[in-house]
């Protein structure tokens, strides 16, 4: 039972699987917005292609929470975690508690899973039934309602409070105000929180306040470009601090963070989440600090490196930018622990065999 509680083992093996759908909906969405595509809304209409790309990458980003949560649950649980771990990121993603929600709910119901299969007795007319139907409805049931009553309205009380703090902060100083906002848009990578800041964002750029999107854009960058130099340090020093499947993870997340998309980190993020997060955080609310403080102003809402010609002051933009990025990345660099050859070999992922499939 103890050798199941290997946090970062099952963490690890949900990043195996969601990669492939991180890398696939970003994709879809930078070459959609590069484009000129965007989400469409009513499918009865006329629409491009570049609009069903960005469409099918939301979409594709949707499955995030779903994933994870199923990948965590199948590798505490095996096969009976993996439909209630499906339900646990559905919840997730409806409380909107993004890919955090769906790590903490695959853990829970992960575990309640393996606790009702190994103290669970039923007669024996009825083991047939316990794989496909009482497993997972107790375990979707209990865990499921402890999301939705116990987890899912703190998570609205926060986001609702940090709203209502985000909009009394306004007016009291550009530097305090970008830190707040650029800390909120990298702390869970495309999460409730970053959206709260994201939407937030967007909604002063309605009323020509264009400063916020800036800051938002570049927090978005921030965590990936961060990432990426704290693994070109610990190669410089010469310091094991990534596993090699972190290292390809991180060779993916910086050109998906020139296109502005964040959720590229969640795998490094997923496997050492307080320091990954404390950098990004940290990094990101400096670097938003300095580009309200500098009267930055962005008229597109997303976009990447790719719009910073459109900014009111695309220089100091990118110094805010590249400065956030090296705290962040010295930063992570000093918080990770350096690493062992038995703990490396530990967190490379598996190979993908292929031999056991027949078509028939």
């Amino acid at each position: 039972m103890f050798r199941k509680l290997q946090i970062k083992k099952h963490a690890l093996t949900a990043i195996s699987y969601m990669l492939p759908v991180i890398v696939t909906a970003g994709l879809l969405i930078a070459i959609g917005n590069l484009t000129g595509g965007n989400v469409v809304t009513d499918y009865k209409s006329a629409y491009t292609i570049p609009d069903v790309l960005v469409s099918l990458g939301v979409l594709g980003m949707g499955l995030l929470s779903p994933v994870i949560a199923a990948a965590i649950a199948y590798s505490i649980a095996d096969r009976p975690g993996i439909a209630p771990g499906l339900f646990m990121g559905l919840i997730a993603n409806s409380i909107g508690a993004g890919f955090l929600g769906g790590m903490l709910g695959g853990f829970l119901v992960g575990f309640f899973v393996l606790l009702l299969v190994k103290k669970l007795k039923v007669p024996q007319w009825a083991q047939g039934l316990m794989p496909m139907m009482i497993v997972p409805l107790l375990s979707t049931l209990v865990i499921g309602l402890l999301m939705y009553f116990v987890i899912g309205l703190p998570i609205v009380w926060a986001t609702d409070a940090l709203t209502d703090f985000l909009r009394g902060l306004q007016g009291s100083g550009n530097f305090l105000f970008g830190t707040i906002l650029g800390g909120m848009a990298a702390f869970d990578f495309g999460g409730p929180v970053n959206k709260v800041a994201s939407l937030f964002a967007d909604g002063l750029l309605l009323e020509g306040i264009k400063e916020p999107e800036a800051v938002k854009i570049l927090a978005s960058m921030v965590p990936p470009f961060g990432v990426t130099i704290s693994w070109l340090l610990s190669k410089l020093f010469k310091k094991r601090k990534y596993a090699k499947a972190e290292e390809e993870n991180i060779k993916v997340a910086f050109p998906m963070g020139i296109c502005m998309i964040t959720e590229g980190v969640i795998p490094i993020a997923a496997a050492d989440p307080i320091r990954v997060i404390v950098a990004c955080t940290t990094g990101s609310a400096i670097g938003g600090g300095l580009s309200m403080m500098w009267g930055v102003g962005s008229p597109v809402p997303s976009g990447g490196l790719f719009i910073v010609p459109a900014m009111t002051d695309p220089v100091k933009f990118m110094l805010a930018l590249i400065i956030g990025s090296v705290i962040t990345g010295v930063l992570l660099f000093l918080l990770k622990k350096n690493r062992g050859e038995e703990e490396l070999a530990t967190v490379e992922e598996e190979d993908v065999d292929f031999s056991a499939i027949e078509i028939k």
